[in-house]
């Protein structure tokens, strides 16, 4: 029962680290697409929702694939502590602690993709 709890721990975090990579990745080659070419500004905010969502999908997947339940749950869990290592970040960075409107959907968009990632990773067979 430990050696499954550790395997779990260590899925999620291998989850959550993933996810990160994913999205600084992502956003470097939006940065580089939003400095060298047309595209407006009121672009970004729906990029960094579609970023967020797809590193979070791929990394609770991946994290997901080498267990055979909880996926739901290991995903959520996935989903949340990528959100709060980033939003910690985030307002560390910019000096403000504070619940918007954006904020909101980036905490569904989170979870909801967490457990979509889980699901996934849960279901799909490894040879």
């Amino acid at each position: 029962m430990e050696k499954i709890k550790n395997s779990s721990i260590i899925n999620i975090l291998k989850g959550v680290l993933i996810s990160i990579i994913l999205t600084l990745v992502f956003l470097l080659i939006f940065s580089i697409i939003l400095t060298n070419t047309d595209v407006k500004e009121n672009t970004i905010s729906p990029v960094i929702i579609v970023i967020t969502a797809l590193s979070i999908i791929i990394g609770s997947s991946i994290a997901n694939i080498k267990i055979s339940k909880n996926g739901i749950l290991n995903g959520a869990i996935i989903g949340i502590i990528y959100l709060a290592i980033i939003y910690l970040t985030s307002s560390i960075i910019n000096n403000r602690f504070e619940l918007t409107g954006a904020s909101i959907i980036m905490i569904v968009v989170s979870i909801i993709c967490g457990i979509l990632g889980g699901i996934i990773g849960v279901n799909k067979k490894t040879k």
